[in-house]
C-alpha cells in the first residue's frame, strides 16, 4: 500500500477514534458571511447550568491549531443533557457547528483538540440545558491570526 494512503488512513482512524480530535470547525466560506446583527444578550440570573470557557483565552490571539475547552457547571444537583448542547457561529445566516464538535461534547463540557478556524474574529454562542430543561447560553470569541 502506498505510504501516503496508509498515513491518511491512520490519521482518519485516529480522528474518528478520539472524541473531538482535530480539524476545521469553520470554513473560509462561512467566515466570509456577514457578521450577525443585533445585540448579544444573555440573562444575568439563571438557574440553568453554568458555562465556563477555559480555552482559547479570549484575551489572546490563537495561531494555528488550538484546543477548545468549555466546562459545564450543573446547578441544583441536576445533570447536564449533552444532547441539548448547541454551538452556533454568529453569522448571517447563523451556522450550526454542533455536528462538527459533537464528538467533543459530554455532560461535563466541550473538549476539542486541534481546532482550526480561518484568520479573523469568530463569535460562537453556546447553549446548554440540564435534564430539567433549564437553559443557559454564553458566547465565546476566537481571534485567529496567522
Amino acid at each position: 500500500m502506498n505510504r501516503r494512503v496508509l498515513t491518511a488512513l491512520v490519521a482518519l482512524g485516529l480522528s474518528q477514534a478520539l472524541p473531538g480530535f482535530a480539524g476545521p470547525i469553520i470554513t473560509e466560506k462561512e467566515a466570509a458571511l456577514p457578521v450577525a446583527k443585533g445585540e448579544l444578550k444573555t440573562r444575568g440570573i439563571s438557574r440553568g447550568p453554568g458555562i465556563k470557557v477555559v480555552s482559547p483565552d479570549p484575551s489572546a490571539a490563537v495561531r494555528g491549531a488550538f484546543d477548545i475547552q468549555v466546562n459545564f457547571e450543573p446547578r441544583g444537583g441536576n445533570k447536564i443533557d449533552p444532547n441539548s448542547v448547541r454551538i452556533m457561529y454568529l453569522r448571517s445566516p447563523a451556522v450550526d457547528l454542533t455536528p462538527r464538535l459533537k464528538n467533543g461534547i459530554t455532560e461535563t463540557g466541550i473538549l476539542y483538540s486541534k481546532a482550526e478556524v480561518p484568520q479573523g474574529e469568530h463569535t460562537l454562542r453556546i447553549v446548554v440545558k440540564d435534564i430539567e430543561g433549564r437553559e443557559s447560553s454564553s458566547t465565546m470569541t476566537i481571534n485567529a491570526q496567522k
